[in-house]
């Protein structure tokens, strides 16, 4: 919520939200980590510390007013070390994963579908880490509000169950970028529950930011990376999914 009204209120040619909501973002960040274990937090600080080129600091200092940063640093670890006050010590209870329903019992046709094609995919083509092509980042700004404000109105069990079945596909994936059979149906079953959680109203206004960037061309190129028979077997595996995830959309 903090970070969509933030969005609401950015402004200028550099694109920076309002002091007030600057302050409730930062506050927002604060609480969220404070709410896990710093070892938790630290597996992140390293793992991303282990892909970034060391002179990246430098550089984005060499982008603004030296002194500034410095300052901003400085303020930063102040911030740092009362959020380490604060912070628990030990995980919350892991999610609660509903079986038995019809979201689950899809998933599964899904999944069995289109997963022969999701083999197929190169999943470790640099295109996925390329930006959408012609879009701004203000552009794209406004169809992550959209985003945003769907995650934030979904079930926090079935978003956090979502996470915890993504970490388990992420641990089963094989030299070639694909996750098991029984992980892709897992979370093909989570995003189907979280997006049922929420309005189709809501749904439709990420759908339509997300489509209304999307060149043509993207598509197209997608397709001609893949057997296009299977893409549109894949394909209609999926909308028949999507059928079942809104009949039981609140």
């Amino acid at each position: 919520d903090a970070h969509h009204k933030a969005i609401g209120s950015i402004s200028g040619p550099n694109g920076v939200t309002s002091k007030a909501d600057w302050d409730a973002v930062n506050a927002a960040l604060g609480r969220v980590i404070a709410s896990v274990p710093e070892t938790t937090v630290m597996d992140v600080y390293n793992s991303v510390s282990a892909i970034t080129d060391p002179g990246v600091p430098a550089y984005m200092k060499s982008l603004v007013n030296g002194a500034d940063a410095e300052k901003a640093y400085a303020g930063f670890l102040e911030f740092k070390d009362v959020v380490k006050q604060n912070q628990v010590v030990s995980v919350g209870p892991a999610a609660i994963v509903p079986s038995g329903d019809k979201i689950g019992a899809a998933a599964k046709k899904l999944s069995d579908a289109s997963y022969p094609f999701l083999k197929e995919v190169d999943w470790l083509s640099d295109i996925y880490i390329k930006p959408l092509p012609g879009v701004t980042p203000q552009q794209a700004l406004k169809a992550v509000d959209k985003t945003l404000i769907m995650g934030a109105a979904m079930d926090g069990n079935l978003l956090k169950a979502a996470a915890e079945a993504h970490h388990k596909a992420i641990g089963s994936i094989d030299g070639k970028g694909v996750t098991s059979a029984a992980d892709y149906e897992a979370v093909n079953a989570a995003i189907g529950r979280t997006v049922a959680s929420v309005p189709t109203s809501m749904t439709m206004d990420v759908y339509n930011a997300w489509a209304g960037l999307l060149n043509g061309a993207v598509p197209n190129k997608m397709i001609s990376m893949v057997n296009p028979l299977d893409a549109n077997a894949a394909a209609k595996a999926f909308y028949e999914f999507k059928d079942v995830v809104r009949a039981s959309q609140r």
